[in-house]
This record gives structure tokens, C-alpha cells and sequence, in this order.
């Protein structure tokens, strides 16, 4: 009953006397209206110590280390963490937070992107009169707007279509849709609407045609998850909270209550891992905000306390963008094993996932083979024949947790609980745990009430609805233009500093290195294909990058995109940040190794290189043996067996078509990717299972197969080559 009356309010939100004399579009804007002027006086009353220079890392572990206790000292520098540190410092509360990895190192970095109510959550609160998931929907649909407006340069709605291949579930998915924008009410982005097959086909030309009856296509959110969450981070710091990350805590402080006797938790203490200094942190209030790592921090207070996470692991793989439209995303609600698989358009890539499997908690979470080839096999059954999904064609992968959790108040202990759970322990420990990434901010407020209401802490009320994260002021659509024409940036370069940075993005720019072109005038980028700029490595550490994995993982995305051209970047990164930091060599070789491992494990970089240390049984006929090792043995002409980056180079400089000079660490890494015994030199069987991993489309972008390709092509046009044009022999 309570969640029929639930879905009758909201239906009658369009018949109410207001609407009723605005207008339903009056009405929307009124309210946004009252939320810009909330949030102008909110934000009057605050107070921004670090408004024009953020403190250096090393003066936020100075403030950590102040004698004088702090109301609340969070723990975790996830998106929940983050914004509950914001909450709190906008409540004057004297706040700390301490990470120790890098902001948004875990689950949140390995999102779906996606800023979304759960359609799903909808279907199943209808399905069983689920009160519950109703209002968590409502409530998600509520932070989706918000968080929408709050950061715009990091997000944006994004249509998703829904293909349907039956009419009887054509009026099915439509009423559910409907539904969907209901509920959100003033807050629904755009009302969704129903495709023809002719339409859908038109705005998503890849998808199957066979048996295709229409599509409907509905609107969320979507943003770059690594950078708003350093957004938020970067917001608290800003309205002076004292944040640090790479700093664990070792232990919890405890202290006796003179009253009643019982330990209560005081504080912690922490490690700078990079240093391996350690110090107390004081503070009345200690909030757990550590996702997976949840039961970590509790049975650190108590070690007779139950788990309460079960984590669950989600897999998701980048492959090129033109898989999808630019701006359409396409939603498979009913996968072979019931899964929903999203796959979206993202910085100009494809995000296909996830996947849903119980895992073990970990810090450093690898994807595995079997997911990976599980989402390439759906998105083959939605996507038209034309379109050859290969395996090779997966530029990075990546696992993330999703910490659900079972209530610890709750009688049956064993039930997942759907939203998320403050919990707060006899000592004192406050636990925010579950949720998801689009809550983050009443989730937030709910703990920081919580927190607020059990240690008497002297707080205002929440302020963080409507208030503007870093970058957002100053943002606007056009933002890139000036971009270009004051400081002589290329086009694309500038929409990905202002779509990163926001109105931050000029401090950015000022940092851009001359490139002595005639255009652009400013802005080396790191890598040809994609808009990362040098200047962008220094910024970076501003926004306390302390690792090239930092660099490359969350304060650009490179590794989440292209785990080839990150590593490609990887020694220009270190380079640069290696004369900032002031690192011995050692320091940088340590740090490219890092950086390196990362991308193998975490990335996909492994499973990429797997495909062909798996094909072991060369897969070729006749024809094509003997036309390849005619390819092979025009770089070999000494018939060794096997070839170099001298035989490459010597080949490439002789070719008047190519006529160029590639760098010898180039070249290395070129023939790196192939040379599995890992000898400096690629064998003639190691070509071939090369080649026969490219027929079979398990590696579909080798360097060194197209590189070799194209220099016999052009040899083969040219004729024999002559001794004299090729240095006398040498």
C-alpha cells in the first residue's frame, strides 16, 4: 500500500494547482530557480581559505599533524570519503581526510561513467511493490540532477537506447521508461521517446537489423568518474579541509571514557607511505569511508566484529570509438546469464561492461579473460553482422569492487542490503558502506548527521545541494574557444581542458610548453591520437599527483583508454615529473616499472599480450606462410632467423614513400609487443604467430605487423633496391 500511495503522489506532481497555472516547463524552471538562489546564499556564507593556490601536499600533512583535535578525520579518498570530508568542512566542521593510495584509486575510477536512478532498481520496485527501491531510485534521480549541475564540465546527459526485437515488449519497456522519467519529476533530463527500426538503425548503425522491431531511448548522466571525485577532494581542500593522499592508517587511537569507562576511537594513526613517517591524527569523530576495505578499519577497532562486505567484481573493456555512435549509448537489459550490459560512448572510445561475480578483496583487482570474452560475445549478439568484434580490439580492460553489504542491525544478516548503511559502533566509529557512485552526496549528508547527532559535534546544516565543485565556476559550453585563441591551442586539446579543468583550465594552459610550430603554438601533447598535454603532468602534481601511475590512471584517463599509448607516454611522464619531484634515477626507474605493472595487470596490458603468447598453434595456410616469410625475410636479408630494430630502421630508411627516421626506444617498443621470449629480437616464429593471431583477431593494432606491411608494399612498387641507394652495402 505505502508503495502504491508513493507512485499516486507522484503522478499527481502534474495535476497540482501550481503546475496547473505554470505549466509543467514553469514549473521546472521555478525550481531550478529556487535551487540557484539556495545555493548563491549557501555558498555567501561560506568561507574559502585556498581560493586562488591549493596547499602543497607537504602543508596538508603539516596541518594533519596539528596538535589541536579535529571534529571529524575521514578515512577513505573515494567518492563517499571525498564527500563527506566536503560536507563536513562546509559545515565548519575542522575536518581531515587521509587516503592511503590515490584519490579515486579504487572502485571509483572503475565505474560504468554512467550518472544514473537504476532503471533496473525501477523495474524490480514495480515487479514486487518494493517501497524500498522506489525511494532509492527517487533518491539517485534526485543526486543525478544534481550532481549534473554541479559539475558540468565533467558531465552530461547521454541518450541510451534500448533495442527492442519484440513487439509484445515494445509497450513493456515503453511503460517502464515512462515510468522512469516520472519519478524523477522536475529532475528528469528529457522525456524519452520510441524509435521506428528505420530510426534506430539511423542513429545507431551497428546495431542488428535481423528481427528488429523499434528501440526506446531514455536519458541519465554521464562523467568522467576519476575526476570528479578529485573534484570533490580538491573542493574540501579548497574550503580548508586537511587532505593527504598516500597516507594509511596504521592503527586506531582509543582513549577511556572517565564516565562509563568504555575505549572510545580518538583518532588514528597514520604512515606517509611515501616517506614512511608516522603521526597521530586527533579527532572527536572518526568516520570509515574505505568501500571495499570497510571491515578493514572495523576490525581494527574491534577484532571480534563480523564482515559486513561481500564485494563484487566488475569488469569493463574500452575498445575503439567507432563501435558506437558519438553521442548514443545502447543498453542490453537481458544478457544470456540475466546481466545488464551498457555499452557507451566515452572520451571518444567505447565503454562495454560489467559484469557482476563475487571476488576477494584486493587493492590491486586484475580483469580477468573470461569476463573479458563474455562481454565481447554479447556485444556481438546486439551488433550487426557487418561489425567483426575482434579480441584484439579491446585497448584496455579493468576490474572494479563494488563493495555491497549486508546490515549489521538487521535480523537477517545474510540479505544484501540494496542502498547503503551507516552503522556507527560501540566506540564510536561511524561506517558508511554500499551505495553507489551517484548517491555519494547524501550519503555524505546522511553519515554527517549521523556524526553529528552521536558526538555532540557544534555543526551547521549540510550545504553541498547545489554547491559548485572545482572547475565548475567559470565553465562554460564555449569555454574552449578562448582557449584557442588566447593562448594559440589545437582545437581539440582546448575542448579537453575545459571539459576536464572547467574554468581551471587556463591555469592549465598557462603551464603548456611553446611547440615551435606555426600551429599550435602551445601544447606538446604526450601521445599523437589523444588530447593529453605535457603541461598537464605539472598541473597534476598541483592536484597532488605523487606517481606516473596518478599521472596516467586518473588525472589524465590514458590508461584507462589505451594501455599502449599510455605506456608509450609512460617515459616522458616520468621524465617530467622525475625533474618537479626532484627524483634520483633510481626513483624514476622504480616509477616506470610501476607505472608499467600497472598497466600490464590492472589495465589489460597482460591479457592484451596473452593473445599472443596463447597462439601457439600458428593458424596459416600454405599461401599465407610463404607470403609472410617473403615479408619477414625483406627485413631479414641476412637470413638470421630473426630481426632487429637496426633491420627495421635500415628497411624504413631505404623506402622513399615512408622516408623516415623512428626513434630507436620507439622501434624497441614496437618490437617489444611481439618479442615474447623477451631476447631484443623478434624470431620468424614469432612473427608468424603474430600474424596468425591478426587472421584470427585476437590483436588487430600491431605496430610492427602494419609498420611491416607498408614498408613491403612500398618496396614491391619501387623494384629491387640498388647497393648505392642503400649506404654502399652498409
Amino acid at each position: 500500500m505505502a508503495f502504491r500511495k508513493a507512485l499516486k503522489q507522484t503522478v499527481i506532481i502534474g495535476g497540482g494547482s501550481l503546475v496547473t497555472v505554470f505549466g509543467l516547463s514553469q514549473l521546472i524552471e521555478y525550481k531550478k530557480t529556487q535551487a540557484r538562489l539556495a545555493r548563491v546564499a549557501a555558498e555567501a556564507e561560506l568561507r574559502v581559505p585556498f581560493a586562488d593556490e591549493l596547499p602543497t601536499r607537504q602543508a596538508q600533512l603539516a596541518a594533519l599533524q596539528d596538535p589541536e583535535e579535529f571534529d571529524v578525520l575521514v578515512v577513505g579518498g573515494g567518492a563517499t570519503g571525498a564527500g563527506c570530508a566536503l560536507d563536513a568542512v562546509t559545515r565548519n566542521l575542522k575536518t581531515a581526510l587521509v587516503e592511503r593510495n590515490d584519490f579515486s584509486s579504487g572502485t571509483s575510477s572503475r565505474s560504468t561513467k554512467l550518472i544514473h536512478g537504476g532503471v533496473r532498481y525501477l523495474q524490480k520496485a514495480i515487479m514486487q511493490l518494493d517501497y524500498e527501491q522506489y525511494m532509492m531510485v527517487k533518491e539517485a534521480l534526485h543526486e543525478r540532477a544534481n550532481l549534473l549541475e554541479i559539475a558540468p564540465h565533467l558531465s552530461a546527459p547521454l541518450p541510451i537506447m534500448l533495442p527492442v526485437y519484440k513487439w509484445w515488449q515494445l509497450p513493456y519497456y515503453w511503460a517502464g521508461i515512462k515510468m522512469y522519467d516520472l519519478v524523477a519529476g522536475v529532475h528528469n533530463l528529457k522525456s524519452s521517446y520510441v524509435l521506428s527500426k528505420n530510426k534506430a538503425l539511423e542513429h545507431f548503425p551497428m546495431l542488428k537489423k535481423d528481427k528488429l522491431v523499434g528501440a526506446i531511448v531514455y536519458y541519465d548522466g554521464q562523467h568522467n568518474d576519476a575526476r570528479m571525485n578529485l573534484a570533490i577532494a580538491l573542493s574540501s581542500a579548497r574550503y580548508g579541509a586537511a587532505i593527504a593522499n598516500y597516507t594509511e592508517v596504521v592503527r586506531l587511537l582509543k582513549t577511556t571514557d572517565p564516565q562509563t569507562g568504555e575505549e572510545k576511537v580518538c583518532g588514528a594513526r597514520c604512515r606517509d607511505v611515501i616517506t614512511g613517517q608516522e603521526f597521530d591524527v586527533k579527532a572527536k569523530c572518526v568516520i570509515n569511508a574505505t568501500g571495499p576495505f570497510t571491515d578493514s578499519l572495523r576490525k581494527m577497532d574491534n577484532q571480534e566484529t563480523k564482515n559486513i562486505c561481500q564485494p563484487s567484481a566488475g569488469v569493463h573493456i574500452v575498445i575503439p570509438g567507432y563501435y558506437s555512435p558519438d553521442n548514443m549509448g545502447l543498453l542490453d537489459p537481458s544478457t544470456s546469464d540475466g546481466r545488464v550490459i551498457f555499452f557507451l560512448p566515452w572520451e571518444k572510445m567505447t565503454i562495454a561492461g560489467t559484469t557482476d561475480s563475487p571476488t576477494s578483496v584486493t587493492a590491486h583487482p586484475i580483469p580477468g579473460e573470461d569476463d573479458i570474452n563474455f562481454i565481447l560475445r554479447e556485444i556481438r549478439n546486439y551488433l550487426s553482422p557487418d561489425v567483426e568484434v575482434r579480441r584484439g580490439d579491446v585497448l584496455a580492460a579493468w576490474s572494479g569492487i563494488r563493495p555491497l553489504v549486508t546490515d549489521p542491525n538487521s535480523k537477517d544478516t545474510q540479505s544484501i542490503c540494496r542502498n547503503h548503511i551507516v552503522s556507527i559502533s560501540d566506540s564510536g566509529l561511524v561506517t558508511i558502506a554500499g551505495g553507489k557512485w551517484t548517491t555519494y552526496r547524501s550519503m555524505a549528508e546522511e553519515t554527517l548527521d549521523a556524526a553529528v547527532k552521536t558526538h555532540c559535534l557544534s555543526a551547521g546544516p549540510c550545504k553541498t545541494v547545489g554547491l559548485m565543485l572545482e572547475g565548475a565556476k567559470g565553465w562554460t559550453p564555449t569555454l574552449y574557444i578562448r582557449l584557442v585563441q588566447d593562448y594559440g591551442l589545437e582545437n581539440e586539446v582546448a575542448q579537453h581542458l575545459a571539459s576536464t579543468y572547467g574554468g581551471k583550465a587556463f591555469d592549465v594552459a598557462k603551464m603548456a610548453q611553446v611547440t615551435g610550430q606555426r600551429w599550435p603554438i602551445v601544447g606538446k601533447r604526450l601521445v599523437s591520437e589523444f588530447p593529453y598535454i605535457e603541461g598537464e603532468v605539472l598541473y597534476a602534481i598541483k592536484e597532488y599527483a605523487c606517481t606516473a601511475i596518478d599521472v596516467i590512471a586518473r588525472r589524465t584517463r590514458l590508461g584507462f583508454l589505451n594501455v599502449q599509448a599510455a605506456d608509450e607516454a609512460l617515459p616522458r611522464i616520468v621524465q617530467i615529473m622525475g625533474k618537479e619531484l626532484e627524483w634520483s634515477e633510481e626513483q624514476r626507474t622504480a616509477e616506470l616499472e610501476a607505472a608499467r605493472k600497472f598497466l600490464y595487470q590492472e589495465m589489460g596490458y597482460r591479457s592484451r599480450s596473452e593473445q599472443l603468447t596463447k597462439t601457439s598453434e600458428i593458424n596459416l595456410d600454405n599461401q599465407e606462410v610463404a607470403r609472410y616469410k617473403k615479408r619477414f625475410h625483406k627485413f631479414d636479408k641476412e637470413s638470421k632467423g630473426f630481426i632487429t630494430t637496426v633491420d627495421v630502421q635500415q628497411v624504413l630508411e631505404v623506402s622513399l614513400s615512408i622516408n623516415v627516421h623512428i626513434d630507436e626506444n620507439a622501434l624497441h617498443e614496437i618490437l617489444n609487443e611481439v618479442d615474447l621470449n623477451k631476447n631484443g629480437q623478434v624470431e620468424i616464429d614469432e612473427f608468424m604467430q603474430l600474424m596468425s593471431a591478426v587472421k584470427k583477431g585476437q590483436v588487430s593494432d600491431s605496430r610492427l605487423a602494419m609498420l611491416m606491411k607498408t614498408a613491403e608494399e612500398t618496396l614491391n612498387k619501387r623494384g629491387p633496391v640498388t647497393v648505392d641507394r642503400s649506404g654502399g652495402g652498409f
